[in-house]
C-alpha cells in the first residue's frame, strides 16, 4: 500500500478506454474498501497526462480500435505503468485494456505493439463474441466462478508465462476454451458487467493483493449474489 496507508486506485485513460461502463470497477473497489474502513483515494488520469507510478491498483477499461491503438502508443511512450508493475502494483484490465497487456493486438486490420506486461498476443477471430461469459476460475485464486458479458472481435493466445483466469463454460473468452489471463498481481479479462459488480470476490482479491492482507472482513453481498445466481441459472455456468 501507499506510504500513508491509503489504497490508491488509478483509472487509466478514461477519455480513451471507457466504452462499456468500466468506470464501475473503480467505484466498486473504492466502495468495498471504504465499507471496511480502509482509506482509499481514486484518480482518473487522461491520455494527455503522465501516469503516476506509485499507486496500488491500476485499472484499464474497454475501448474501440482507434482509442485502443492510441492508448497503447501513449502508455508505451509514458512507461509509467511498467514502472508501477516493477514496483509491485496491481493491474486489472478489461477487454481492450486486457489486450494491451500482451505483446501485440490488432486494431482496424493493423497489428500494434502491446505493453509486453503479460505473455500473450491477440488477433482477430472468425466472428465477434457477444453475450454471456462465464466459467470456473483458476483454483489457485480461490474464487467462485466468473460471470460477465463479453463483446469483442479478438482472440487471445496465451504464452507459457501466464495462466488463464478461467475455463470457459459459457461464451468465447480467449478462444472458446479459456478466458482472461493472470500472473502475479496482473489480471485481465474480457468480462464486462462491470466485471467487479458481477464478481465481488474478484474485487476483494485485488484489494487483498494491494493491501497484503490474507483476508478482509465480509460484506453483505446479498444483491450481488442474487444477480450472480440469476445469471448462472440462465446460462448454466458451473
Amino acid at each position: 500500500m501507499s506510504s500513508d496507508s491509503t489504497i490508491s486506485i488509478v483509472w487509466i485513460y478514461p477519455d480513451l478506454l471507457s466504452t462499456y461502463g468500466d468506470r464501475g470497477n473503480l467505484l466498486i473497489l473504492a466502495r468495498r474498501a471504504a465499507l471496511r474502513g480502509l482509506p482509499v483515494q481514486t484518480m482518473e488520469v487522461r491520455s494527455d497526462q503522465a501516469l503516476p507510478t506509485t499507486a496500488d491498483i491500476y485499472l484499464l477499461g474497454g475501448g474501440e480500435d482507434g482509442p485502443q491503438a492510441l492508448a497503447a502508443q501513449r502508455l508505451i511512450a509514458d512507461r509509467g505503468l511498467h514502472r508501477a508493475v516493477a514496483q509491485g502494483s496491481v493491474v486489472f484490465a478489461v477487454c481492450a485494456g486486457y489486450q494491451l497487456l500482451g505483446g501485440s493486438f490488432f486494431a482496424k486490420g493493423t497489428q500494434y505493439h502491446g505493453l509486453d506486461l503479460l505473455d500473450f498476443r491477440s488477433d482477430r477471430g472468425p466472428a465477434r463474441a457477444v453475450g454471456e461469459l462465464g466459467g470456473p476460475i483458476d483454483p489457485r485464486l480461490g474464487l467462485p466462478p466468473l460471470t460477465g458479458f463479453e463483446n469483442h472481435g479478438g482472440r487471445t493466445h496465451l504464452g507459457t508465462g501466464v495462466s488463464p483466469l478461467a475455463r470457459v463454460t459459457t461464451g468465447v473468452g480467449n478462444d472458446g476454451a479459456t478466458e482472461g489471463a493472470w500472473r502475479g498481481k496482473l489480471l485481465g479479462t474480457y468480462s464486462h458487467g462491470p466485471a467487479l459488480s458481477r464478481n465481488p470476490a474478484l474485487a476483494d482479491l485485488l484489494l487483498r493483493w494491494a493491501t497484503g492482507y490474507d483476508t478482509l472482513p465480509p460484506l453483505d453481498d446479498t444483491w450481488a449474489d442474487r444477480l450472480r445466481a440469476e445469471r448462472m441459472a440462465a446460462t448454466a455456468v458451473s
